[in-house]
């Protein structure tokens, strides 16, 4: 292997990931969900269940002000993040997330009750029979999420195809992970077995693309650790995500890296020869959209290799294909996390801020894949997104 180190990225990568706006959203997804209560508290405990025992009506009633504490705590919380520009602990960034699960639950809900009220006359236990079953099946499909779906790791096979692929490159194989935010909710037995997986892939190379950790640092020496276990004919290359930047540990993440044989990539590159072809791998930190994206990272592209790109953020596609990158890896998004079956994968919150949610892309000869990933933020729940260990295959045309 030949190590080919370009100029290194000027951009900057401080502050916090709070910020007024997402205050604003959570402000919204809190009024929406107190409202919504309110009009379910009339409509079902008060018109649909009134034929239910007073304790259970007197339950519903105290969920519904337990839950209006819980928002509106939640939301001062946010503020308060905001103001202070400090990161989030783990537990309580999880009840701001529950609160945001609670609104898009209740909503469902909402939709239901709307529908039933507007259909034809019921009787009473039939009425009793379909609240039951509003209330059940959010709370349903959220546990499935949280306990089933979430640990259900999957390689997916994606080939890539290129015209003119050097016959040393036809077949690579590229083990691809992401976003495994270890901690709470992604414990090492779960990357141990992230890690298996991906060796009996037997790739060639295996990337990491960022977000080991969540908000707190506290957890990267393990997670480093265990990915010292990944296997590959050329090793692991990798680069920074938002958390390491949010967490402050960027550079810790490279020291510790290294001392464990994984290169993570700073606005370098690494060149691997694989017969008579070679593979030009340059990683990035986390590019923020404040700035110009992959500023500098021409630099470290090479005229008759195949560049492959490694960046966190899947936005910087456009500029990476106008730079002439043959490949960009990235993940980022979690493919939506939270996107139920019946819907496409762009009906998820990553649609609303980027175009590039999951899956391959391709623009003017380049190509990007976006995994889903492997852990969670926010809410601990995987719903049509499982964790996936991404195997790319690069193949000739």
């Amino acid at each position: 292997m030949q190590r080919f180190t370009g100029g290194a990225s000027t951009m900057r990568r401080t502050g916090s990931m709070i910020s007024p706006f997402r205050t604003f959203l959570d402000l919204v997804f809190v009024g929406l969900a107190l409202w919504l209560q309110w009009m379910l508290l009339r409509w079902i405990i008060e018109g649909a269940a009134r034929s239910w025992a007073p304790g259970v009506r007197g339950m519903l009633r105290g969920a519904f002000w337990v839950s209006c504490v819980w928002l509106t705590g939640s939301a001062a919380y946010g503020i308060a993040l905001a103001s202070s520009q400090f990161p989030a602990l783990v537990w309580l960034d999880w009840i701001r997330g529950a609160s945001i699960a609670w609104a898009i639950c209740t909503s469902g809900l909402f939709a239901i009750v709307w529908l039933w009220k507007r259909g034809p006359a019921f009787d009473p236990g039939r009425r009793r029979l379909l609240a039951g079953a509003a209330l059940a099946t959010p709370a349903a499909i959220t546990g499935a999420g949280v306990f089933i779906e979430r640990r259900d790791f999957q390689v997916v096979e994606q080939t890539i195809e290129v015209p003119g692929l050097a016959p040393g490159l036809d077949g690579l194989r590229i083990a691809h992970i992401s976003d495994i935010h270890l901690g709470p909710f992604l414990e090492e037995r779960d990357l141990r077995r992230v890690v298996e997986m991906a060796n009996e892939t037997r790739p060639h190379l295996a990337a990491v693309t960022g977000d080991l950790i969540t908000a707190r640092p506290d957890r990267l020496s393990d997670c480093i650790r265990v990915l010292k276990g990944l296997r590959s004919d050329a090793g692991v290359a990798g680069c920074l995500g938002n958390h390491e930047s949010v967490a402050r540990c960027e550079a810790r993440v490279k020291d510790e890296g290294a001392r464990a044989g994984l290169e993570f990539l700073r606005g370098e590159s690494l060149r691997f020869r694989f017969g008579d072809a070679a593979l030009n791998v340059a990683g990035v930190d986390f590019q923020r959209r404040s700035e110009p994206y992959l500023a500098g990272a021409e630099r470290l592209w090479r005229d008759g290799d195949f560049n492959l790109l490694l960046s966190h953020q899947p936005d910087v596609f456009p500029v990476a294909a106008a730079q002439g990158w043959d490949l960009t890896l990235a993940g980022h998004t979690h493919g939506g996390q939270i996107t139920p079956g019946f819907l496409t994968q762009y009906a998820n919150v990553a649609r609303l801020f980027t175009p590039f949610v999951y899956g391959s892309y391709r623009m003017a000869g380049s190509a990007l894949y976006v995994t889903r990933g492997i852990g969670t933020v926010t809410v601990p729940a995987r719903i049509g997104a499982p964790p996936e260990i991404a195997l790319i295959r690069l193949c000739a045309t």
